[in-house]
């Protein structure tokens, strides 16, 4: 028989492809397993495209399952050649260190880290990894490799029209390791994955059985898409991301808010804890009726990410904005020193809305910043300093400005 959780998880969409669906399902009808999911920590917080693969380690957790996750400080020392077209720039120590760290708090939201029988372990690659010398790794891993088979991978076939270097093409060997190393420590069975890194996945299966003579398993999720049909991610620039400090809780909010009509079903099912046949009746909603599902939506990706009382929060500030009456302090706050008036260009990136004076120029001259209601197109126009300045930015995202002299 399908194992339960199997049956769940492929109801909801999460499964897009298995290197053993009968092993697989044979050893989940078996009893626990352990099963990981890696990252490497290229940013200092996960974003929304992450969150396909946190909500699947999350199911199996929620299962009785015990979850592993990887940050990866030594791949992130290599750089991944998947989906890319030149190779990634070079980090220090302590922005690894400090990505790192932000990494942990965004997988801490989806998944429980404690004592208990299912406790998630934290783990980074660069603790075993750091370990080995070049020769080393060489004579003890090189003859389980071959040539052909790793030229034969997407994700070096697309790079080597590229200039792939040496370097990255080291990458899918490391991921293999990892596989090992944690099938060996801890007795994980199951490498969970985007659709993106199916290659450098199964990769360690190979080497586990060559070393070990057993049979370990590679699921993978489809990747998350936006309205175009586009990877989300920051290389994409339509990334929302996980952690407070990059994307307030009302933002995370509105994001599933407004989820193109199309998507709402699959979102339910992949972002929200909610049943299957709830999801079933909420998907017959059309019209005035599917924007209160989003509402939803909205509200029960927000709670898994963010906490009930900041869903609570995020709820109230949309209503304050776009029903009116309820609670204008759940609006996202910048505390700006500013004593002279300031050019609306300066203003704009001063509070962050904007990287650049280029990005709020080209936003302003297409009239979309309204500043305290009155939309703005003139790149010369002048904002006066005065206590509290409500910033709109497009029809959705709203920033409440406090002033200090």
């Amino acid at each position: 028989m399908q194992n339960e959780l199997l049956q769940e998880l492929e109801a909801r969409g999460f499964i897009n492809q298995c290197s053993n669906m009968d092993g697989l399902n044979q050893a989940l009808n078996a009893g626990k397993i352990t099963v990981y999911w890696g990252t490497d920590p290229t940013g200092d917080s996960l974003h929304v495209g992450h969150v396909a693969s946190l909500m699947l380690l999350h199911w199996f957790q929620k299962y009785g399952h015990r979850p592993i996750a990887l940050v990866g400080g030594a791949t992130a020392r290599i750089g991944d050649p998947s989906g890319r077209d030149k190779g990634r720039p070079m980090m220090t120590d302590e922005e690894i260190a400090h990505n790192s760290a932000g990494l942990r708090k965004s997988i801490s939201k989806f998944i429980k880290f404690d004592d208990s029988e299912n406790g998630a372990i934290m783990v980074d690659n660069y603790d075993w990894m750091k370990n080995y010398g070049h020769i080393e790794f060489l004579a003890k891993y090189g003859t389980d490799f071959t040539i052909p088979r790793m030229l034969a991978m997407e994700s070096v076939k697309k790079r080597l029209e590229t200039g792939m270097t040496f370097l990255e093409f080291n990458y899918m060997t490391f991921q293999a390791v990892d596989f090992l190393t944690l099938y060996n420590e801890h007795n994980c069975i199951l490498q969970l994955c985007g659709a993106d890194q199916w290659g450098n996945s199964v990769t360690g299966i190979d080497l586990i059985r060559k070393k070990c003579g057993k049979e370990v398993f590679v699921l993978s999720t489809a990747l998350i898409t936006d309205s175009k049909g586009e990877k989300i991610g920051k290389s994409a620039g339509n990334a929302v991301w996980v952690n407070e400090d990059k994307a307030s809780p009302y933002e995370y909010y509105q994001y599933f808010r407004n989820t193109p009509d199309d998507l709402v079903e699959k979102f339910l099912k992949i972002f929200t804890e909610i049943p299957l046949d709830e999801i079933a009746e909420l998907s017959k909603k059309r019209d005035a009726e599917l924007n209160e599902v989003k509402k939803r939506l909205a509200f029960a990706a927000t709670e898994i990410a963010h906490g009930h009382d900041a869903a609570v929060a995020a709820e109230s500030a949309a209503a304050a904005l776009f029903g009116g009456g309820a609670n204008m302090e759940n609006v996202p706050q910048y505390d700006l020193k500013m004593d002279t008036p300031m050019g609306i260009l300066d203003f704009l990136t001063a509070i962050k809305m904007f990287d650049s004076k280029s990005e709020a120029r080209r936003m302003v001259e297409q009239g979309g910043i309204q500043i305290d209601g009155e939309k703005i197109t003139n790149k010369d126009f002048v904002v006066e300093p005065r206590e509290s300045i409500m910033v709109q930015r497009g029809k959705k995202v709203f920033l409440r400005v406090n002033v200090t002299k």
